[in-house]
């Protein structure tokens, strides 16, 4: 059985939803950010970077949700949830799931976790500031790509559960959620999925 690490309203959702998809046999393990669980000794022995998600699998521990929902696709590649015979086609599925973790995702991280990256308030308060627009500025990268129904076209792929996972956040992140109507309507789709509903459901009846 895999073992997901996770904190409710963090990244790990993507890979929860793409476990789902598969008809993975998975347990869940919540952590406490309140709590401070991720710094633990028993957690960082697991996961040295103290940050979800983390999967156990039978040959070691994983982190990073590209490489994660990669390896779920891989391991169930029936589900079809990535294009492993075109190397073209998994090439642009990796690409765009690299810029939702190093671009889109760092540029919201500003907002909660500018001591990062700097340590006087300043500067911290500076780069809150900028999290609207620099959100924003990812997502128009985002609106100009995106397929249809799915972000690569009719096939639903693993880069769909992780823009759904941070499109979540856009309100928050203070977008106008207006300039990007395709976006949203990715958002709603993802959102009838069964296995969004079932993975939303489950991570906040533990929460």
């Amino acid at each position: 059985m895999l073992k997901l690490f996770y904190a409710p309203s963090t990244c790990a959702l993507a890979t929860h939803i793409a476990l789902i998809e598969v008809g993975a046999d998975y347990e869940l393990v919540r952590l406490s950010f309140a709590d401070e669980d991720q710094r633990k000794p028993d957690y960082l022995a697991i996961n040295p970077k103290g940050r979800v998600p983390a999967l156990v699998t039978e040959e070691g521990v994983l982190t990073e949700t590209p490489a994660l929902l990669a390896y779920v696709a891989q391991r169930f590649p029936a589900a079809g949830l990535a294009p492993f015979g075109d190397p073209f086609a998994f090439a642009r599925v990796q690409a765009f799931n690299s810029y939702l973790c190093a671009t889109l995702h760092v540029a919201h991280s500003h907002r909660m976790r500018g001591y990062r990256w700097a340590d006087e308030p300043e500067a911290i308060a500076a780069m809150q500031r900028k999290v609207p627009d620099s959100v924003s500025q990812s997502f128009t990268m985002v609106e100009g790509e995106l397929g249809d129904p799915w972000l690569m076209g009719d096939r639903y792929t693993i880069c769909d559960p992780y823009l759904f996972t941070l499109a979540q956040w856009m309100e928050a992140d203070g977008v106008d959620t207006r300039r990007f109507p395709r976006v949203i309507a990715h958002r709603a789709r993802c959102a009838a999925r069964p296995a969004v509903r079932q993975a939303l459901a489950e991570e906040f009846a533990a929460a």
